[in-house]
């Protein structure tokens, strides 16, 4: 059935000389993969370039539910980026954003809210220029809420503990160790309660924001299955003082 939906673009893999394998979230259909064949002349309609992570597309193609790999027939840019991709800070921050979704989506089904969620998020950080240095923690745990363990942050209390396999807040501490001590729950707590437009207020040492990024990757590890080590976490942490 050929089908056209919006999506964004998590990962690309080249595959033999003239093609690649893409890694989409999509509105419609949840994560797909597609075999994209870039024509060898200038003017065909499918350009490598669209294929760059997080780039915005309205893509059209035959879908077959018991595919492993969808063949994209069509491609057009939805919204270029006007910053993201040019700016020395912004871009490394989408690589990681791309590849922590990549594994945060994966298996995911159609869910049109997560699929907003990502693309007013990405929106908003590509208009802004200034006091995004949190953009990530707060986009990370905010994903939560749309991938199902996001805790009930009315259950704080100060000097709670917070229990990562459990998703929730606790005065006392568990046995297991997967845990944070009531100083990085009270942390997490007010990040989680952060939108975009006040994260700006929360101040944070560089050690402090990195520490978080660690705790936080911990999390998905342990609730969502195979979610690995990502390979761009170190140039993140290395970008903002």
């Amino acid at each position: 059935m050929l089908s056209t939906t919006p999506a964004i673009v998590l990962r690309t893999i080249k595959y033999g000389d003239h093609s690649l394998v893409v890694d989409m979230l999509t509105e419609l259909y949840g994560r797909l993969s597609f075999l994209v064949r870039i024509p060898r002349t200038k003017k065909g309609r499918l350009k490598k370039q669209f294929f760059q992570p997080l780039t915005r597309l309205e893509t059209t193609f035959d879908h077959r539910p018991s595919a492993n790999l969808q063949h994209l027939s069509d491609a057009q840019l939805l919204l270029p980026y006007s910053s993201i991709p040019f700016d020395p800070v912004k871009l490394p921050v989408s690589l990681f954003l791309a590849e922590f979704l990549h594994y945060a989506t994966r298996g995911e089904q159609q869910n049109e809210s997560l699929f907003s969620f990502v693309c007013k998020s990405i929106e908003w950080y590509d208009r802004i220029d200034k006091q995004f240095a949190n953009f990530h923690l707060v986009f990370t745990m905010r994903l939560t809420r749309f991938i199902g363990f996001f805790p009930n942050l009315e259950d704080y209390h100060p000097g709670d503990f917070f229990d990562l396999r459990n998703g929730c807040f606790t005065s006392e501490a568990p046995l297991h160790g997967d845990i944070l001590p009531p100083a990085d729950a009270q942390r997490v707590g007010t990040l989680m309660r952060l939108s975009y437009q006040t994260m700006h207020v929360y101040r944070m040492t560089r050690h402090d924001r990195n520490r978080i990024t660690d705790l936080i990757l911990h999390y998905y590890r342990l609730h969502v299955p195979a979610f690995p080590d990502l390979h761009s976490t170190d140039v993140l942490k290395s970008i903002f003082g």
